[in-house]
């Protein structure tokens, strides 16, 4: 079997979980870590292989630079800060790799489209982090929207959220601008608006309003940066759609549909407490997935599908579109907040 070649540029801690998946993916092999610093690639191959050993150990690297020269390398996750992705991005498609990147996938629609770009103009492909997107269930989901079980959609409501210590306002880099100038928007706040997008079946809404309930700002941060935000989207069709992100509340991550004859809900549509596929309510109806199984993980189907996808020997260009679509529409919650004022 063709196997497609990984390198992971840079030790964020959701990289992780990407080297279980890339493992347990079957056409995928992980030979390259980068990192800044070389002792920081090796402790992170020497932690991740603790969790999940792969056959052969992939190659510390001490530059970025050094993975995007690699000769052993087809593809890069880019799990690094939102506000350095743009340049390296560019930079991996200028040098033929694919891209599979971190959500939010810039600071603004601006760099997003430079990115995508960039890819088109050197012939990779390039898709975002979303692992709910590779989910069995949303297949589940689009049917029963399909079958009329709840009528005509009219509203979308959805909340993340977690509870951030107070190490985490002080140390973590999504309460720092420079390098997460989004916040929890960005973080949290993403998965909502692509998941309403999704439901609209891509369609962009009309009307869209944002409100910072609260900032925060990290030791080192510049400025602060939204801690608790909610958002107000309105479509053609008189459909609307609202959602809460934040760093302040308890952990939750859940949807509901309303429709004109019924409701769907999600109760855990970001990360499925299964781990496989999760649960489903449909008018009172709670189905669940199969049983966890790492091969059959979200996280797993998206490094897939997207080496399946690049081994093709084609494009995907509906990917980058839904990066960019969603992109436009959390920068403009941003930007309504920016008008109230």
């Amino acid at each position: 079997m063709k196997q497609l070649r990984w390198g992971i540029l840079g030790t964020a801690r959701i990289a992780e979980k990407n080297w279980k998946a890339i493992h347990h993916a079957g056409n995928s092999v992980l030979t390259a870590v980068a990192s800044r610093d070389v002792g920081r690639s090796r402790a992170f191959i020497e932690k991740c292989q603790q969790q999940q050993r792969l056959g052969a150990a992939p190659v510390a690297l001490g530059s970025y630079e050094a993975l995007l020269a690699s000769r052993d390398v087809d593809a890069v996750y880019v799990p690094i800060p939102t506000g350095l992705r743009k340049e390296w991005v560019v930079r991996a498609a200028e040098a033929g790799k694919h891209v599979l990147c971190e959500k939010p996938c810039g600071a603004s629609a601006d760099d997003v489209r430079q990115m995508i770009e960039a890819c088109r103009k050197h012939r990779v492909q390039f898709m975002d982090g979303v692992m709910f997107m590779h989910n069995p269930r949303l297949n589940r989901i689009r049917e029963a929207l399909n079958s009329g079980a709840i009528g005509d959609v009219k509203r979308i409501t959805s909340h993340f959220s977690f509870f951030g210590s107070d190490e985490f306002v002080r140390t973590n880099i999504r309460a720092h601008s420079e390098l997460e100038p989004l916040g929890c928007l960005g973080d949290l706040g993403w998965y909502c608006v692509r998941f309403a997008l999704w439901v609209m079946d891509w369609r962009l809404p009309v009307q869209i309003h944002g409100r910072v309930l609260s900032e925060f700002t990290g030791t080192h941060s510049p400025r602060p940066v939204p801690c608790e935000f909610s958002g107000e989207l309105r479509f053609d069709g008189d459909v609307s759609s609202g959602f809460y992100c934040s760093f302040n509340a308890a952990f939750r991550n859940w949807v509901e549909v309303t429709g004109t004859k019924g409701y769907l809900r999600v109760p855990d549509f970001v990360l499925p407490a299964n781990g496989t596929e999760g649960a489903l309510d449909v008018n009172g109806v709670l189905t669940d997935g199969p049983a966890d199984d790492p091969a059959s993980r979200q996280e797993t189907n998206m490094v897939r599908n997207f080496a399946s996808q690049v081994l093709s020997g084609t494009l995907n260009d509906a990917w980058p579109e839904m990066s960019l679509k969603t992109q436009q529409v959390v920068e403009g919650c941003v930007r309504s907040v920016v008008e109230m004022k």
